[in-house]
Protein backbone atom coordinates (compact mmCIF):
# COMPACT_ATOMS: atom_id res chain seq x y z
CA UNK A 1 0.00 0.00 0.00
CA UNK A 2 1.48 3.33 -0.85
CA UNK A 3 1.84 5.83 2.17
CA UNK A 4 0.81 9.74 2.16
CA UNK A 5 3.36 12.33 0.05
CA UNK A 6 4.51 14.15 2.84
CA UNK A 7 2.51 17.24 2.14
CA UNK A 8 -0.63 15.46 2.51
CA UNK A 9 0.23 14.30 5.92
CA UNK A 10 0.82 17.80 6.57
CA UNK A 11 -2.50 19.08 5.16
CA UNK A 12 -4.22 15.80 7.50
CA UNK A 13 -2.26 17.65 10.23
CA UNK A 14 -3.44 20.55 10.05
CA UNK A 15 -7.08 19.94 9.49
CA UNK A 16 -7.16 17.93 13.05
CA UNK A 17 -5.68 20.47 14.41
CA UNK A 18 -7.91 23.23 13.27
CA UNK A 19 -10.73 21.31 14.08
CA UNK A 20 -9.60 20.59 17.74
CA UNK A 21 -8.77 24.21 18.55
CA UNK A 22 -12.67 25.16 16.69
CA UNK A 23 -14.20 23.84 19.61
CA UNK A 24 -17.58 25.41 20.64
CA UNK A 25 -17.05 28.66 23.37
CA UNK A 26 -18.49 27.61 26.94
CA UNK A 27 -22.17 28.37 27.63
CA UNK A 28 -22.26 30.52 30.67
CA UNK A 29 -25.57 32.38 31.94
CA UNK A 30 -25.33 34.96 34.14
CA UNK A 31 -28.39 36.79 35.22
CA UNK A 32 -28.92 40.65 36.44
CA UNK A 33 -31.00 40.97 39.38
CA UNK A 34 -33.39 44.11 37.50
CA UNK A 35 -34.20 44.98 33.72
CA UNK A 36 -31.37 46.45 32.10
CA UNK A 37 -29.55 49.48 32.57
CA UNK A 38 -26.56 51.21 32.58
CA UNK A 39 -25.49 49.78 36.24
CA UNK A 40 -25.13 46.20 34.18
CA UNK A 41 -23.60 47.90 31.52
CA UNK A 42 -19.63 46.27 31.59
CA UNK A 43 -21.46 42.50 31.22
CA UNK A 44 -23.08 43.80 28.29
CA UNK A 45 -20.14 45.69 26.85
CA UNK A 46 -18.31 42.22 26.56
CA UNK A 47 -21.13 40.55 24.87
CA UNK A 48 -21.41 43.87 22.83
CA UNK A 49 -17.59 43.80 22.11
CA UNK A 50 -16.59 40.30 21.66
CA UNK A 51 -14.68 39.91 24.82
CA UNK A 52 -16.34 37.06 26.30
CA UNK A 53 -15.88 35.02 23.33
CA UNK A 54 -12.08 36.01 23.25
CA UNK A 55 -12.20 34.39 26.67
CA UNK A 56 -13.51 31.23 25.36
CA UNK A 57 -16.98 32.03 27.01
CA UNK A 58 -20.71 32.30 25.15
CA UNK A 59 -21.72 34.21 27.30
CA UNK A 60 -25.69 34.77 27.71
CA UNK A 61 -27.13 37.52 29.94
CA UNK A 62 -30.66 36.97 31.34
CA UNK A 63 -32.95 39.89 32.81
CA UNK A 64 -34.19 39.46 36.12
CA UNK A 65 -36.26 41.82 37.61
CA UNK A 66 -39.33 43.04 40.34
CA UNK A 67 -40.99 39.33 40.08
CA UNK A 68 -37.86 37.67 39.52
CA UNK A 69 -36.55 35.02 42.53
CA UNK A 70 -32.57 35.00 40.89
CA UNK A 71 -31.04 32.67 43.16
CA UNK A 72 -33.75 29.98 43.07
CA UNK A 73 -33.54 30.35 39.42
CA UNK A 74 -29.30 29.72 39.96
CA UNK A 75 -30.05 27.07 42.66
CA UNK A 76 -32.64 25.45 40.10
CA UNK A 77 -29.77 25.50 37.36
CA UNK A 78 -30.53 27.94 35.15
CA UNK A 79 -28.11 30.58 35.79
CA UNK A 80 -24.46 29.98 36.14
CA UNK A 81 -23.81 33.03 38.21
CA UNK A 82 -25.96 35.95 39.21
CA UNK A 83 -25.80 39.37 40.52
CA UNK A 84 -26.37 40.05 43.67
CA UNK A 85 -27.81 43.52 44.50
CA UNK A 86 -24.81 43.70 47.02
CA UNK A 87 -22.47 41.30 49.10
CA UNK A 88 -24.49 41.57 52.10
CA UNK A 89 -27.57 40.45 50.45
CA UNK A 90 -25.90 37.30 49.16
CA UNK A 91 -24.37 36.71 52.59
CA UNK A 92 -27.94 36.29 54.01
CA UNK A 93 -28.93 34.54 51.52
CA UNK A 94 -26.18 31.53 52.64
CA UNK A 95 -27.40 31.80 56.28
CA UNK A 96 -30.84 31.09 54.54
CA UNK A 97 -29.55 27.72 53.28
CA UNK A 98 -28.55 28.61 49.73
CA UNK A 99 -24.46 27.72 49.37
CA UNK A 100 -23.72 31.11 47.36
CA UNK A 101 -20.36 32.94 47.58
CA UNK A 102 -18.87 36.16 46.13
CA UNK A 103 -16.29 36.28 43.33
CA UNK A 104 -16.40 39.53 42.20
CA UNK A 105 -17.35 42.58 43.02
CA UNK A 106 -18.11 45.23 40.24
CA UNK A 107 -19.08 48.58 42.23
CA UNK A 108 -16.67 49.07 44.56
CA UNK A 109 -19.14 51.91 47.04
CA UNK A 110 -23.11 50.74 47.46
CA UNK A 111 -25.25 53.22 45.67
CA UNK A 112 -28.08 53.25 47.51
CA UNK A 113 -29.11 56.84 48.39
CA UNK A 114 -31.50 59.15 50.61
CA UNK A 115 -32.92 61.99 48.53
CA UNK A 116 -33.83 65.00 50.36
CA UNK A 117 -35.27 68.29 49.32
CA UNK A 118 -32.98 70.59 48.97
CA UNK A 119 -33.06 72.50 52.18
CA UNK A 120 -31.33 69.20 53.75
CA UNK A 121 -27.88 69.51 53.56
CA UNK A 122 -26.55 66.17 55.65
CA UNK A 123 -27.84 63.21 57.00
CA UNK A 124 -27.96 64.61 60.67
CA UNK A 125 -30.81 67.19 59.35
CA UNK A 126 -33.37 64.85 58.29
CA UNK A 127 -33.95 63.78 62.29
CA UNK A 128 -38.27 64.41 62.52
CA UNK A 129 -38.84 64.54 59.15
CA UNK A 130 -40.61 61.66 57.26
CA UNK A 131 -37.96 58.88 55.56
CA UNK A 132 -39.76 56.40 52.66
CA UNK A 133 -37.93 53.37 52.95
CA UNK A 134 -38.69 50.17 51.50
CA UNK A 135 -39.21 47.09 53.50
CA UNK A 136 -36.12 45.22 52.40
CA UNK A 137 -33.75 48.18 53.50
CA UNK A 138 -34.95 46.23 57.44
CA UNK A 139 -32.58 43.26 56.18
CA UNK A 140 -29.93 46.04 54.92
CA UNK A 141 -29.32 49.27 55.69
CA UNK A 142 -32.12 50.89 57.28
CA UNK A 143 -30.49 49.53 60.75
CA UNK A 144 -27.06 51.11 59.89
CA UNK A 145 -28.52 54.17 59.94
CA UNK A 146 -30.64 54.27 62.73
CA UNK A 147 -27.64 53.08 64.39
CA UNK A 148 -25.29 55.83 62.82
CA UNK A 149 -27.81 58.93 62.50
CA UNK A 150 -30.33 57.81 65.34
CA UNK A 151 -33.26 57.48 62.96
CA UNK A 152 -36.37 56.40 64.22
CA UNK A 153 -38.65 53.44 63.01
CA UNK A 154 -41.89 56.39 63.59
CA UNK A 155 -40.44 58.32 60.68
CA UNK A 156 -40.27 55.40 58.25
CA UNK A 157 -43.01 55.43 56.45
CA UNK A 158 -42.95 52.75 52.85
CA UNK A 159 -41.67 53.24 49.89
CA UNK A 160 -43.89 52.56 46.64
CA UNK A 161 -41.61 53.15 43.97
CA UNK A 162 -43.18 55.77 42.86
CA UNK A 163 -41.54 59.75 43.17
CA UNK A 164 -45.31 61.34 43.72
CA UNK A 165 -45.34 61.14 47.95
CA UNK A 166 -41.60 62.70 48.09
CA UNK A 167 -42.09 65.45 45.31
CA UNK A 168 -45.54 66.57 47.22
CA UNK A 169 -44.32 66.88 50.91
CA UNK A 170 -41.38 69.07 51.74
CA UNK A 171 -41.08 67.57 54.79
CA UNK A 172 -39.76 63.91 53.14
CA UNK A 173 -36.99 62.03 51.84
CA UNK A 174 -37.21 58.63 50.14
CA UNK A 175 -34.62 56.25 49.26
CA UNK A 176 -33.30 56.17 45.77
CA UNK A 177 -30.49 54.57 43.50
CA UNK A 178 -27.65 57.14 42.88
CA UNK A 179 -28.28 56.20 39.23
CA UNK A 180 -32.00 56.15 39.21
CA UNK A 181 -34.87 57.83 41.17
CA UNK A 182 -32.11 61.52 41.15
CA UNK A 183 -32.97 61.41 37.35
CA UNK A 184 -36.54 61.21 37.82
CA UNK A 185 -36.90 63.66 40.38
CA UNK A 186 -34.21 66.25 38.80
CA UNK A 187 -36.75 65.57 35.80
CA UNK A 188 -39.71 66.39 37.73
CA UNK A 189 -37.88 69.73 38.34
CA UNK A 190 -37.53 69.11 42.05
CA UNK A 191 -33.97 70.05 43.73
CA UNK A 192 -32.72 68.33 45.66
CA UNK A 193 -29.84 66.69 48.15
CA UNK A 194 -28.97 63.42 47.00
CA UNK A 195 -26.72 61.64 50.48
CA UNK A 196 -24.62 58.41 49.94
CA UNK A 197 -24.72 55.63 52.74
CA UNK A 198 -21.28 54.62 51.22
CA UNK A 199 -19.81 58.27 51.78
CA UNK A 200 -20.16 57.78 55.88
CA UNK A 201 -18.85 54.56 56.10
CA UNK A 202 -21.39 52.03 54.79
CA UNK A 203 -19.20 48.97 53.80
CA UNK A 204 -21.31 47.18 51.31
CA UNK A 205 -20.06 46.20 48.03
CA UNK A 206 -22.42 46.17 45.04
CA UNK A 207 -23.37 44.34 41.72
CA UNK A 208 -21.77 41.03 42.59
CA UNK A 209 -21.07 38.08 40.40
CA UNK A 210 -21.91 35.81 42.92
CA UNK A 211 -21.87 31.49 42.13
CA UNK A 212 -23.07 28.60 43.87
CA UNK A 213 -20.04 26.91 45.82
CA UNK A 214 -20.45 24.00 42.89
CA UNK A 215 -20.25 25.83 40.27
CA UNK A 216 -16.54 27.85 41.61
CA UNK A 217 -15.45 24.30 42.77
CA UNK A 218 -16.57 22.81 39.22
CA UNK A 219 -16.47 25.38 36.53
CA UNK A 220 -13.65 27.39 38.46
CA UNK A 221 -11.90 27.65 34.74
CA UNK A 222 -15.04 29.33 33.44
CA UNK A 223 -16.13 31.65 36.18
CA UNK A 224 -12.20 32.88 35.82
CA UNK A 225 -12.69 33.81 32.16
CA UNK A 226 -16.38 35.46 33.07
CA UNK A 227 -14.68 37.73 35.48
CA UNK A 228 -12.01 38.48 33.76
CA UNK A 229 -14.14 39.51 30.61
CA UNK A 230 -16.27 41.42 32.76
CA UNK A 231 -13.81 43.35 34.35
CA UNK A 232 -12.47 44.19 30.97
CA UNK A 233 -16.29 45.30 29.44
CA UNK A 234 -16.50 47.35 32.30
CA UNK A 235 -13.30 49.35 31.47
CA UNK A 236 -14.52 49.92 27.82
CA UNK A 237 -18.00 50.62 28.74
CA UNK A 238 -16.82 53.82 30.77
CA UNK A 239 -14.60 54.40 27.82
CA UNK A 240 -17.62 54.35 25.08
CA UNK A 241 -20.72 52.79 26.17
CA UNK A 242 -22.35 52.99 22.90
CA UNK A 243 -22.20 49.06 22.13
CA UNK A 244 -23.37 48.08 25.58
CA UNK A 245 -26.13 50.60 25.44
CA UNK A 246 -27.56 49.47 22.15
CA UNK A 247 -28.30 45.63 23.84
CA UNK A 248 -29.75 47.21 27.05
CA UNK A 249 -32.39 48.82 25.16
CA UNK A 250 -32.43 45.93 23.15
CA UNK A 251 -33.59 44.11 26.64
CA UNK A 252 -35.21 46.92 28.05
CA UNK A 253 -37.36 49.38 25.17
CA UNK A 254 -38.56 51.51 28.07
CA UNK A 255 -34.40 52.62 28.89
CA UNK A 256 -33.85 55.58 27.68
CA UNK A 257 -30.98 57.21 26.18
CA UNK A 258 -31.02 60.51 28.40
CA UNK A 259 -31.14 58.48 31.18
CA UNK A 260 -28.30 55.81 29.64
CA UNK A 261 -25.98 59.25 29.56
CA UNK A 262 -27.20 60.33 32.97
CA UNK A 263 -26.24 57.09 34.82
CA UNK A 264 -22.80 56.47 32.90
CA UNK A 265 -22.03 60.04 34.37
CA UNK A 266 -22.77 59.32 37.61
CA UNK A 267 -20.67 56.21 38.04
CA UNK A 268 -17.87 57.78 36.66
CA UNK A 269 -18.24 61.06 38.56
CA UNK A 270 -18.22 58.71 41.60
CA UNK A 271 -15.70 56.07 40.88
CA UNK A 272 -18.49 53.62 41.43
CA UNK A 273 -16.84 51.43 39.51
CA UNK A 274 -13.07 52.42 39.31
CA UNK A 275 -12.42 53.86 42.91
CA UNK A 276 -11.75 52.53 45.76
CA UNK A 277 -9.71 48.92 46.00
CA UNK A 278 -10.46 49.21 42.07
CA UNK A 279 -7.57 52.16 41.58
CA UNK A 280 -4.56 50.08 42.67
CA UNK A 281 -5.92 46.15 42.63
CA UNK A 282 -8.07 46.66 39.28
CA UNK A 283 -11.81 46.36 38.63
CA UNK A 284 -13.85 43.78 40.33
CA UNK A 285 -11.82 43.49 43.21
CA UNK A 286 -13.39 42.02 46.71
CA UNK A 287 -10.99 42.80 49.62
CA UNK A 288 -11.07 40.60 52.59
CA UNK A 289 -10.81 43.84 55.04
CA UNK A 290 -14.45 45.15 53.06
CA UNK A 291 -15.67 41.34 52.68
CA UNK A 292 -15.10 41.50 57.03
CA UNK A 293 -16.48 44.84 57.29
CA UNK A 294 -19.57 43.89 55.15
CA UNK A 295 -20.01 40.74 58.05
CA UNK A 296 -19.75 42.56 61.16
CA UNK A 297 -21.93 44.92 60.54
CA UNK A 298 -24.27 42.42 59.52
CA UNK A 299 -23.63 40.32 62.53
CA UNK A 300 -23.62 43.61 65.07
CA UNK A 301 -27.27 44.65 63.60
CA UNK A 302 -28.59 41.21 64.40
CA UNK A 303 -29.09 40.76 60.83
CA UNK A 304 -26.98 37.53 60.26
CA UNK A 305 -26.12 34.76 63.44
CA UNK A 306 -22.25 34.11 63.01
CA UNK A 307 -22.76 30.88 64.20
CA UNK A 308 -24.77 29.68 61.14
CA UNK A 309 -22.16 31.58 58.99
CA UNK A 310 -18.31 31.49 58.60
CA UNK A 311 -17.42 35.00 57.07
CA UNK A 312 -14.15 33.01 54.69
CA UNK A 313 -17.35 31.25 52.90
CA UNK A 314 -19.44 33.64 51.91
CA UNK A 315 -16.73 35.14 49.40
CA UNK A 316 -13.41 34.42 47.92
CA UNK A 317 -10.31 36.48 46.15
CA UNK A 318 -9.16 33.20 44.00
CA UNK A 319 -10.78 35.02 40.89
CA UNK A 320 -9.68 38.88 41.55
CA UNK A 321 -6.55 38.65 43.51
CA UNK A 322 -4.36 38.56 40.55
CA UNK A 323 -7.04 40.20 37.77
CA UNK A 324 -5.24 43.94 37.74
CA UNK A 325 -7.89 45.08 35.42
CA UNK A 326 -7.03 48.96 35.84
CA UNK A 327 -9.29 51.76 35.26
Amino acid sequence: MRSLAPSLVGAAAIALFAAASAHADDKFTYMTNWYAQAEHGGFYQAVAQGIYKKHGLDVTIKMGGPQVNITQMMAAGQADCIMGSSDIQMMQVREGGVPVVNVAAFMQKDPQVLIAHEDVKKFEDLKGKTLLIGAQANRGYWPWLKAKFGFTDEQARPYTFNIQPFVADKNAAQQGYLTSEPYAIQKAGVKTTVLMFSDHGYPSYAVTVSCMDKTVKERSKQVAAFVKASAEGWKSYLADPAPANALIKKDNPNMTDEQLAYSVAKLKELGMITGGDAAKQGIGVITDARAKASYDFLVSAKLLDPAKVDVAKTYTTEFVKDLKVLP
